[in-house]
């Protein structure tokens, strides 16, 4: 797969919805990292809550490369910011250090990883004492920390060192019926194939399960690749093409199977079902609304974003659910966990978080409650959607296409269009309602939108559409790109 030409100059240093992250080497280097994990300490020890006495920073990091010995070089500046690191002794997946913040009430975490972006990038997450990210107050508090300048010495020494992914393990076996779970998958004769991309959460399907899931569960790509076999590890259907292929091989044998995948750093999740049908979050927070919500019978809100798909409203009315609407980025729903009571929020991207267990995405606790929703409803993926959607409504077919732009005139100009003179039709369909929660969506009849929303910092513009049949979707689409091209 063929990579974009590498920036030679380092862009500067800003905090996106999710952490800092660049290209490692331009962006990304050891005279720029240190100052900002200090910066970053600084701010967490400034702002921890009043009866948090810890001086503790938790240190994470995934397998991408040099991502270990960077981890190590933060410690030392966490050290020297006057904190006490604290180091993971394996990658782990970022959850599992915001597990570890949250079960040893540390200051926070800061997490070395890139997530879901391509195989040349590398980054820095914070997570806060109550174990979620850090909302863009805080981030904005250490840009300033950074342009004040000072210097920060960092201090070698020995680190301590922790089984984070053991801690995070054993607290989601304590949330689990893991031995009904694997004789319910046994007794569906349910292939369980997961592809951790490469990433950090390898081995951790298996290790969670145990002895007993022997036969039932199975990986590929789980050996350390840096380069995650040429693509971005993210969960998204073009990367998928070995998943589906062992499903759909398996299910064609006889034995049914489901795939589940993980991004580089186990936050977010996606499926294929036994069809060889790629599942993102569209279709699996239906399905995990319906589980908590009607079998499990766990009380809360569900909280989706802007840009989610509407079966997941029609499934948790149809509960007699209360359904909030927010605009993309995760730090609303976590924000909405801290201050009520949720039962799910999701994103599209593949973030799915749980009100009984962290205010954060944590792919691999999705993934267990994914299985668990077959075996309660005792069949395999896809036929345990289209029996949502026969009882409850709603469209079966999404895509979302990201539209780079010229450059940034290009972009104020369509803004100012679509904030001034939004579209009365969409590829000859009347607009029935305008949205602005977050970008612009265009409701265009019963599970039918488009949603036209720019990324925050780049000339990028990202466009989504659910429709009743994939035609209309690619229809929509097409649209939207003329419409944004000829702005």
């Amino acid at each position: 797969m063929a990579s974009a030409p590498l920036p030679l100059t380092a862009a500067p240093i800003r905090f996106g919805t999710d952490g800092w992250r660049g290209i490692l080497g331009v962006d990304i280097t050891m005279e720029r990292l240190l100052p900002v994990a200090a910066a970053a300490a600084r701010e967490l020890a400034f702002q921890a809550p009043e009866g948090l006495d810890s001086r503790t920073v938790v240190i994470g990091y995934d397998r991408r490369f040099l991502a270990p010995e960077l981890a190590e070089a933060i410690a030392s500046a966490v050290r020297g910011a006057g904190l006490d690191p604290l180091l993971t002794s394996t990658p782990v997946p970022t959850p599992a250090c915001s597990w570890a913040v949250v079960q040893r009430k540390t200051l926070g975490a800061l997490v070395i990883t890139a997530s879901h972006n391509p195989p040349e990038w590398l980054g820095l997450k914070i997570k806060g004492p109550f174990g979620g990210s850090v909302e863009g107050d805080f981030t904005a508090a250490v840009e300033r920390r950074l342009a004040a300048g000072g210097i920060t010495v960092p201090i070698a020494g020995d680190l301590p060192r922790f089984d984070a992914r053991g801690e995070h393990l054993q607290g989601l076996r304590k949330k689990l019926d893991l031995r009904a779970l694997t004789q319910g998958l046994r007794s569906m004769g349910l292939n369980v194939i997961v592809d951790p991309m490469h990433g950090s959460a390898a081995g951790c399907v298996q290790d969670l399960l145990g002895p007993e899931a022997e036969g039932i569960v199975t990986e590929i790509r789980s050996r350390r690749d840096p380069l995650f076999g040429g693509c971005p590890p993210e969960p998204l259907a073009p990367h998928l093409e070995q998943l589906i292929a062992a499903v759909q091989d398996s299910t064609q044998a006889g034995q049914p199977a489901v795939g589940l995948v993980f991004d580089g750093d186990g936050d977010r999740i996606a499926a294929v079902d036994e069809n060889g049908c790629f599942c993102s979050t569209q279709q699996l927070m239906p399905l995990l609304i319906d589980h908590l919500a009607r079998s499990r019978k766990l009380p809360g809100t569900v909280v989706k974003t802007v840009s989610g798909s509407d079966l997941m409203r029609l499934v948790a009315e149809d509960l007699g659910r209360t359904v909030l609407e927010l605009p993309v980025g995760f730090k609303y729903i976590a924000a909405e966990m801290l201050s009520g009571e949720v039962l799910i929020g999701g994103e599209e991207s593949g973030g799915v978080g749980f009100g009984m267990h962290l205010p954060e995405r944590d792919a691999l606790f999705a993934a267990m409650l994914v299985l668990e929703a077959l075996v309660e409803g005792g069949k395999p993926l896809g036929k345990r959607l289209d029996a949502l959607r026969d009882r409850c409504g709603g469209a079966s077919h999404y895509d979302r296409l990201d539209l780079r732009l010229p450059d940034m005139a290009s972009r104020r100009r369509l803004e100012t269009l679509l904030g001034e003179q939004p579209p009365q039709t969409v590829a000859g369909v009347a607009v029935q309602e305008v949205i602005t929660t977050d970008g612009v969506k265009l409701r265009l009849g019963p599970s039918h939108w488009l949603m036209l929303r720019f990324s925050g910092t780049e000339p990028l513009l990202r466009l989504y559409c659910e429709a009743p049949d994939a035609e209309q979707v690619a229809e929509v689409l097409a649209w939207a790109r003329s419409f944004a091209e000829a702005a």
